[in-house]
């Protein structure tokens, strides 16, 4: 691994942030305070004045090497069609004609601040307006498809991860033996579903891939209480938007026991289908795809271990307990992809 004094990051600092907003025209008075984010760095930002009546902005500073440019536009082009969808996403702001800048060997965009708390996923009425928005996200990423993003399947999310650890021994030896039995039972199971396969047909199984927020977690939506203007969810973050089945975007808004999920999953819907139908049949993709963001996560956090944020904030990475926990997690979803789906 790179030492953690050569990760790109440690590079980024305050002067260097205020200096790419610099180049691009936007001067900030000072104030910056960086915000709660790992696999980029987020900053928001106070500027001496406005710009398209923004007085403070968020700039995203992209983990180098992760996305191409390519991929990277293709994000704001479609954080773009949800805003002209009158949709509430927060896009990246165009400044002299570009949402995409590059700066001291980082990529980065300007979106405005959005302010907003997470929302209260214990009111099924907030879960229903989630889940109308949902829809209509999903009416536009299903206009048309990703040409240079990738899509949510066994390969990237879990053939590859696998392989990489192993490669590269991450997996505590007194469990490795374990771990990969247990994650060759679950992938063979993930893998009875051919929309998670790799290179499978748009349509084999009539179950319909499109273009996802791809992380829609309670993080990622900001919440305005209805006495105020703009009430509602702001989707946020779609720096993980892929190609895959719609559930993606409903399972991980799900929480508590079977029947708090099953309550939960219902309001999701009922709202979702005042909008667009809803397939039934991925209610049983609900539990391969919390499997394979289970096997993903752990690679994720392996590959970024040379960045001094990880180490600080995920100390117990990497040891036993870490590794026989991900065992006993894989043999719990063992047997949760083999109940019965959460009916909806």
């Amino acid at each position: 691994m790179t030492s953690a004094h050569l990760h790109p990051y440690t590079a980024l600092t305050p002067d260097v942030v205020q200096d790419a907003l610099a180049s691009i025209g936007l001067w900030g008075d000072g104030r910056l305070s960086a915000l709660n984010s790992f696999e980029n760095r987020v900053y928001q930002i106070h500027l001496e004045s406005p710009f398209d009546g923004c007085e403070q902005v968020v700039a995203k500073f992209y983990r180098p090497q992760r996305w191409s440019d390519a991929q990277i536009s293709e994000e704001h082009a479609f954080a773009a069609e949800l805003v002209a969808a009158e949709i509430p996403a927060v896009p990246p702001l165009a400044v002299h004609g570009a949402t995409l800048h590059h700066f001291g060997g980082f990529a980065f965009a300007v979106s405005p601040r959005r302010g907003g708390r997470r929302p209260e996923l214990d009111d099924f009425e907030v879960l229903e307006w989630i889940g109308r928005f949902l829809a209509r996200i999903h009416t536009v990423g299903a206009a048309r498809p990703f040409k240079a993003r990738p899509a949510l399947d066994v390969a990237a999310f879990a053939h590859e991860p696998r392989d990489w650890l192993l490669e590269h021994r991450m997996v505590a030896p007194e469990v490795q033996t374990a771990w990969s039995s247990a994650l060759s039972e679950a992938l063979a199971l993930i893998e009875a579903h051919p929309v998670l396969r790799t290179g499978t047909p748009n349509g084999e199984d009539g179950i319909q891939r499109l273009r996802l927020h791809g992380d829609c977690h309670p993080g990622n939506i900001l919440w305005t209480p209805t006495d105020l203007p703009g009430a509602g969810p702001h989707f946020v973050d779609l720096d993980d938007a892929r190609t895959g089945p719609a559930v993606q975007d409903l399972w991980m808004l799900l929480s508590g026991d079977r029947r708090q999920q099953t309550q939960q999953l219902g309001a999701l819907v009922d709202g979702y289908e005042q909008f667009r139908p809803f397939d039934r049949r991925e209610l049983a993709l609900i539990e391969p795809l919390r499997t394979l963001r289970l096997i993903h996560y752990s690679a994720w956090l392996a590959r970024r271990w040379d960045d001094p944020a990880f180490p600080i904030n995920f100390p117990w990475f990497g040891t036993r307990d870490y590794w026989q926990g991900q065992v006993d997690m894989l043999v719990e979803q063992i047997e949760e992809m083999q109940n019965p789906p959460l009916m909806a």
